[in-house]
């Protein structure tokens, strides 16, 4: 019998909890040992989901290996993004919904990727497939998730399978899509309990862009005038993040989560690719992102594209 750690990204947001949560689940009905893990310590938003469906949260782990020989990734592949000694371990299972990038596997192994809007939906489609009943708090939490990542349907990463899983899910939770969901939307919001670096650096992701090492923040929000004023710290962090990391640029995109509209803050040497990237002026390292909620979708790419060039 296989004893698994699965785990999503570092720097764990709803989805990535959710899913490792789920998952782990998914393998122990298959046989296996598996423990669902964190890479990092969980944040207002996927703690509220824990505590409202009565979850206890996942430990956190800083390496595998010394645990076990075989792991299972949740919500992302890229190998920055993952457990420090990833490469000290045998990979078994992928399900994710982003990009692939600098991935690869000396062995087979199980992997899925779809374009929906979360891994969750993945999940629930794996969960069907196998005939294998969603227990009521697992349900609560992979709804969470879908909620989370298509910002209550309205990122552009949504598309109506989301929907009707979410459907699914919120009924097997005996909870109301739109109450709960603004509800939740709303916790993972509340800047008042968040300090500067949880803000800047709650929800971020290393990418490679051009042989280029970026990170991009993303934190929700409703209004940005409370955001604002806090704009010269959070940028002294995340140009202290910048130095430690040896990073070409980072990012942090303000989402708020009820307009669908956000802003950006950036640091680095040269804020000319941000600016050509999306067609704005940063000006006191403060660009405008009208329309875009999605990091995946409307940042990762058009960023990338502007390296490339």
């Amino acid at each position: 019998m296989t004893k698994y750690l699965v785990f999503g990204h570092k720097k764990p947001d709803t989805d990535t909890i959710a899913s490792a949560i789920a998952f782990a689940y998914f393998l122990k009905q298959e046989g296996h040992q598996a423990e669902a893990v964190a890479l990092g310590e969980i944040s207002s938003e996927p703690a509220f989901a824990l505590d409202k469906f009565g979850i206890q949260p996942p430990r956190v782990i800083k390496t595998a290996a010394n645990e076990v020989s075989q792991v299972a990734l949740v919500d992302h592949n890229e190998p920055q993004q993952s457990v420090d000694d990833i490469d000290q371990v045998q990979i078994d299972y992928v399900i994710d919904h982003h990009r692939i990038s600098g991935f690869n596997t000396p062995q087979p192994l199980y992997y899925r990727a779809e374009p929906l809007g979360s891994t969750a939906s993945i999940l629930y489609k794996m969960f069907q497939e196998y005939g294998y009943e969603i227990p009521a708090d697992i349900a609560g939490l992979m709804l969470s998730a879908i909620i989370s990542d298509t910002l209550l349907f309205k990122s552009p990463t949504t598309t109506e399978k989301d929907k009707e899983i979410a459907e699914k899910l919120a009924e097997i939770a005996k909870v109301d899509i739109q109450t709960y969901g603004l509800a939740f939307l709303k916790a993972g919001a509340d800047l008042s309990k968040q300090s500067d670096e949880e803000i800047v650096d709650g929800d971020a992701k290393n990418f490679v862009m051009n042989d280029q090492n970026i990170r991009i923040g993303q934190t929700n929000i409703i209004g940005f005038e409370e955001i604002l004023s806090r704009k010269e710290n959070l940028l002294k962090v995340m140009e202290d993040k910048r130095k430690e990391m040896d990073l070409k640029l980072y990012v942090l995109v303000i989402t708020d989560v009820l307009e669908s509209d956000s802003i950006g803050l950036v640091v680095g040497e040269d804020v000319s690719v941000v600016e050509a990237a999306f067609n704005a002026k940063v000006e006191d390292q403060q660009f405008a992102l009208p329309g875009v909620v999605s990091r995946k979708k409307q940042v990762v790419p058009p960023l990338t594209a502007a390296f490339n060039k």
